[in-house]
């Protein structure tokens, strides 16, 4: 069994990379007769929808919302503000948000890919 699988990434989902760079922007993972859009969060983005939309979406969609911050569970259902600090498909690891204070201790925490609902955008 592939790592990818076990990880929560199935082998038939198909890569979709940036045009100018090659950057991985996320996956379209076969549905019936169409695809579903996952983000590089492993978070599912549309209906099933043809492949060019699904491309269209991802190109659309990009890396930036992976700057924002975002929220991890803790124990007791406390959430703490993180920033993300590394994202692939073996893994996330977020890191405590400091708002930029170069004198704080750097708290890193690793989450499985995908997080599911260990993880979610900052709201508010």
């Amino acid at each position: 069994m592939a790592l990818g699988r076990l990880l929560g990434m199935r082998e038939d989902w198909i890569e979709h990379r940036r045009g100018r760079d090659g950057e991985l922007l996320g996956w379209m993972r076969p549905d019936g007769e169409g695809f579903v859009v996952v983000d590089l969060l492993g978070r599912d983005r549309t209906a099933p929808v043809d492949w060019l939309e699904a491309e269209e979406v991802l190109d659309e969609l990009g890396i930036g919302y992976l700057a924002e911050p975002f929220e991890m569970r803790l124990e007791g259902d406390a959430w703490l503000r993180v920033r993300l600090a590394e994202v692939s498909a073996h893994r996330i690891r977020v890191k405590k948000d400091d708002w930029g204070d170069m004198t704080a201790p750097q708290v890193f925490y690793s989450l499985p890919f995908p997080p599911g609902d260990a993880l979610r955008p900052l709201s508010g």
